[in-house]
């Protein structure tokens, strides 16, 4: 109809809602950042805190507003890349000051790793009538390809991955179960995704390995599971 004239409306970007990948990539700049010193152990782990629990663009901006990041207006743009867990450490560069294990024992107790920690290029978990829980979800690797050597005696050795991270099962089971466990949430590999080489021994125990979702963050769709 002539004369009428109708505007249209952006909406606010700051105001859309986010998805799994988009936190995926600010929690890769943040864990970037801390390999290179920019920020503590504690400032990374309440910042993937916040990250997880974003909703909107919005929400992300400030955490990584004094972070040198790309962007695109007022949005944070992220390159992608493959594992968030992962950073090796480079020579000569600066890492974030989490500890690193080389070795998780339990004899008739409980030995258990998560959060941030670095992960050698070998490690040994051993457990006899106890339990061991390696969570690699946070972990820092300082190499693009870790094994880890698990030997259970009458015990439990559990070893949780996020779903960028390639896993090789190579152990035996005696009287035992050694193998990776279904996958909670869908596997993300990429030609750049770490590898976790899990081999050993269960005599009378269990080794498992098993993918879930990033902690804090919406479980994805794998069949409504748990």
């Amino acid at each position: 109809m002539e004369g009428r004239h109708y505007e249209t409306h952006q909406p606010d970007p700051a105001r859309l809602r986010i998805s799994d990948d988009d936190r995926h990539q600010v929690a890769e700049v943040l864990r970037q950042a801390a390999g290179e010193g920019r920020i503590d152990l504690h400032e990374l782990e309440e910042r993937l805190e916040a990250t997880y629990q974003a909703k909107t663009y919005g929400d992300l901006v400030p955490i990584t507003a004094d972070l040198p990041t790309r962007t695109t207006g007022a949005l944070p743009v992220v390159p992608p890349v493959a594992p968030p867990a992962v950073q090796p450490a480079g020579a000569g560069t600066s890492v974030v000051p989490a500890t690193s294990y080389t070795t998780s024992i339990s004899f008739m107790g409980d030995c258990t790793r998560r959060g941030v920690w670095r992960v050698p290029e070998d490690h040994t978990a051993f457990s006899m009538m106890g339990s061991v829980t390696l969570d690699l979800r946070e972990a820092l690797f300082e190499a693009r390809e870790v094994t880890i050597t698990a030997v259970a005696i009458m015990a439990g050795i559990d070893v949780i991955v996020n779903p960028y991270t390639q896993v090789i099962v190579d152990g035996i089971g005696v009287m035992g179960d050694f193998s990776q466990s279904r996958d909670k949430v869908p596997a993300e590999i990429t030609a750049g995704s770490p590898v976790v080489r899990l081999k050993g021994l269960a005599l009378m125990a269990g080794v498992t390995v098993q993918r879930k979702a990033m902690p804090g963050e919406s479980r994805k769709r794998l069949g409504g599971r748990k």
